[in-house]
């Protein structure tokens, strides 16, 4: 991570790509939370066109943007610090990127199938899935945790929710990779283009064949819940379904990945802590809730000033873009003791799921379920992994992940 002087805080650009080579810069954040916890970055080098965003860095003020959905505005202007890269009609098309009321019509028909009894239902199938994944590992050394255990397992949890055959998970894993900027270092324009010119059209067309059968054929995945729904009487336009499969896909791609991986490289890098997990395995929902605080799987939300306002002191104009990152507020020393210290017993409230609001994040119990799953299998199975060699950093704002982990496996138990 770049240095930079404490004094020199008003120059920093917090969305260069410099600040975020080796993960978060949790230092940076630490001086703006005591000095300038509403930090102003005047633009992206990356991104010329694109505008300056305010950066809020306390737990409290998150929750304070979090909840006022009137004064922060998800759908004026996307849902990231920049929104120059994906196109903000198909971001707007996602309940993500909508305010009430339509954002709580849209998001209304998926609560069903997301409850905590629902996901509590589809326990043994996502076990079954993990130990399928594990399996595969047998009688090797080593393997890359990343991407041949917890992207085959997220993918294929995800998929028997939105109906996606299984042979197609890694396409729609590398479809999700590519948009959201998991396999890149960084966008310039060329790789912004990409996106839109490449795999927007491919989302649109394999999408398009699972609605049309779902048109002729309905199921109970979720993708039949979009094509068969109504709002006001109305269905829901092709774009509209389309979007919303793709948000959906795309957050239960990212978010178990990344916090399953960095929490398995802190109990790697923290034997003590890892021991009390296979000691007392009932503390795996506690080191779960632990992982998502120190490790949450998007860096940050925005949200864009609807009117002239003031948030702890600062002042905001009207159509200024308002960054909330969690990676911040899992570090706040006003919350936590010892914040950068990993601690399975903690058992801490976060804001990896967002900090309440309209916007607070579908799929936690369904999270919460796969990530204690993944832990009990591969501790129980890998009790002694190590890792192999220097984790290697997503270098992005917006995804807070590992590509890569390589790890030894060490002696198998069970």
């Amino acid at each position: 991570m770049a240095s930079v002087d404490s004094s020199r805080l008003d120059e920093v650009l917090l969305g260069d790509y410099e600040y975020w080579e080796g993960g978060p810069p949790h230092e940076l954040f630490r001086e703006m939370r005591g000095q300038c916890p509403i930090h102003w970055t005047k633009g992206v080098t990356e991104f010329p066109k694109a505008p300056g965003f305010w950066s809020v860095t306390t737990a409290d003020d998150i929750h304070t943007v979090s909840r006022d959905w009137k004064t922060y505005s998800s759908e004026r202007d996307g849902v990231t610090a920049v929104s120059v890269i994906f196109p903000l009609e198909l971001v707007q098309a996602m309940f993500i990127g909508m305010d009430p009321p339509k954002h709580d019509r849209l998001k209304a028909l998926f609560q069903a199938g997301f409850t905590p009894k629902r996901i509590a239902d589809h326990e043994d199938e996502i076990r079954t899935i993990v130990v399928n994944v594990l399996d595969r590992l047998e009688g090797r050394d080593g393997c890359e945790l990343v991407n041949e255990v917890a992207q085959p397992v997220v993918s294929r949890v995800i998929g028997s929710f939105m109906g996606i055959p299984e042979e197609d998970d890694a396409v729609w894993a590398n479809l999700m990779n590519s948009a959201l900027g998991a396999g890149d270092r960084t966008y310039d324009q060329a790789g912004a283009a990409a996106i839109v010119e490449r795999d927007v059209p491919e989302i649109f067309e394999r999408c398009g064949k699972l609605i049309a059968e779902r048109r002729e054929r309905p199921t109970d995945d979720l993708l039949s819940v979009l094509v068969h729904a109504e709002i006001d009487g109305q269905k829901l336009e092709e774009h509209e379904i389309v979007m919303g499969f793709f948000l959906l896909v795309a957050a239960g791609n990212d978010s178990t990945k990344a916090t399953y991986s960095s929490g398995m490289r802190a109990l790697m890098e923290n034997p003590d802590q890892r021991q009390l997990l296979l000691d007392d395995p009932s503390l795996i929902p506690s080191a779960v809730e632990e992982c998502l605080r120190m490790f949450p799987a998007f860096a940050h939300f925005a949200r864009t000033a609807t009117c002239d306002t003031e948030l702890n002191g600062q002042a905001i104009k009207e159509g200024d873009k308002v960054a909330m990152w969690y990676v911040s507020s899992g570090r706040d020393e006003t919350r936590y003791e010892d914040p950068n210290r990993f601690d399975v017993r903690r058992n801490p409230e976060h804001q990896a799921f967002g900090a309440g609001g309209r916007h607070f994040c579908l799929g936690t119990a369904l999270a919460r379920l796969e990530l204690r799953v993944l832990f009990e299998e591969t501790l129980r199975r890998y009790p002694q992994m190590e890792i192999a060699a220097p984790p290697v950093y997503v270098e992005s704002p917006f995804l807070n992940q590992l590509r890569t982990l390589e790890v030894r496996l060490g002696r198998r138990e069970g």
